[in-house]
């Protein structure tokens, strides 16, 4: 379960880790006494549980509590990926003097939590990572031993942080551990003129395991949440929305992962991860399509099934029945196989849509719904 920023700053305060004081509220005219009471001048931050705000315009500086009302009504009910601003957060600006980057993040494959630090924090951390990958350090944390005072040193060394992070190195882990969390992350930590060490942002990650004990999280209104993610859940449909232009439909989540490698591969990105599930029905394959189709950033759809439990004939009416009742106005590229497959690729030569097109193998099909996303 992912929190919001106010939130994930209410934690670091509980932690002893410096946050600028800051309110929330869903009014624009409340916007503008927040600010008066925050001294006037604001940084006002659309309360998304996602990323990329900054560069969508969901965070700007207010220089006085008129200005604070009208950004409030700017950028209240934007749309930010796919996501309804329903609540800012109004905080104090700091007078900045350094940015850094800090998290802690589970990396399952090593049965272990990674630190990643780097001294150039920001809104460009992805492409410092990816164009000067030494400018991050990676640091390995046994959950046995923790963060220890002298681990945080050597992570703090490693990225290149000045000392005084050391200590929120520390506190981060606290917050980890005892609020059950898989990813904790401070995007920026900054140094301010003074030489405080303050978190500016934060983002974090519960476990969902572990929401029993983590319940005040859970009376969140679920308004803003993703509403494809709410729309799919309500289906009960196995839904997460990614970033990019090709819906991906398969099942098993083997298959689905190995599908979004495959399209990533072939120059394009997942819109989505959907698993329909090893005994799916009809109604579920048609279900989880008019889902994927309502995403208005999806340019192809790909629909990867291997027939076990599930038969292709079932899938191909699936497809048939959506298409009753969908309109369909993006291409749909079907890869079917396995059992019953020559069946229900019969199913729909026989319905002839001229936006559905079939591909006998996954790498075939990949490709030609990557090509059919990205080729204007």
């Amino acid at each position: 379960m992912d929190l919001y920023e106010h939130q994930a700053r209410e934690l670091f305060a509980e932690h002893g880790i410096v946050v600028p004081p800051a309110e929330v509220t869903d009014s624009p005219k409340q916007a503008r006494e927040i600010a008066r009471r925050l001294g006037g001048r604001v940084v006002v931050k659309a309360q998304v549980k996602t990323g990329g705000r900054g560069k969508a315009g969901g965070v700007k500086l207010a220089a006085d509590p008129a200005a604070a009302e009208l950004t409030a009504r700017q950028i209240l009910g934007m749309d930010i990926k796919g996501h309804t601003v329903g609540t800012v957060m109004l905080a104090r600006p700091v007078d900045i003097a350094e940015e850094f980057y800090v998290s802690y993040v589970l990396d399952r494959a090593a049965g272990r939590f990674l630190a990643i630090a780097s001294a150039e924090g920001g809104m460009d951390i992805e492409e410092v990572a990816a164009t000067r990958p030494g400018a991050v350090a990676r640091v390995p944390v046994d959950p046995a031993e923790g963060v220890t005072p002298a681990t945080a040193s050597r992570i703090a060394e490693a990225a290149g942080l000045p000392p005084g992070t050391v200590d929120v190195l520390v506190r981060l882990w606290e917050v980890l551990v005892r609020e059950d969390a898989l990813l904790v992350e401070v995007n920026p930590l900054v140094r301010t003129r003074d030489g405080r060490i303050v978190a500016l942002d934060g983002k974090v990650t519960l476990d969902d395991n572990a929401v029993f004990r983590q319940a005040r999280w859970g009376a969140e209104d679920g308004a803003h949440h993703d509403p494809l993610e709410a729309a799919a859940a309500a289906k009960g449909l196995n839904y997460v929305k990614l970033d990019g232009e090709v819906g991906i439909i398969g099942n098993g989540a083997g298959l689905v992962m190995s599908t979004l490698d495959v399209v990533a591969g072939c120059g394009a990105r997942p819109a989505n991860f959907l698993d329909i599930g090893g005994g799916a029905s009809a109604q579920i394959m048609a279900d989880g399509l008019a889902v994927v189709l309502s995403d208005p950033s999806v340019k192809s759809v790909f629909v990867n099934v291997f027939g076990g439990i599930t038969a292709c004939d079932a899938v191909a009416d699936g497809i048939v029945r959506a298409l009753d009742t969908v309109r369909l106005t993006k291409p749909l590229v079907v890869r079917l196989d396995g059992n019953n497959a020559a069946r229900g690729r019969a199913v729909l030569d026989s319905y002839a849509h001229p936006l559905v097109e079939q591909v006998a193998t996954m790498d075939g099909a990949a490709s030609r719904a990557a090509h059919l996303a990205t080729t204007p």
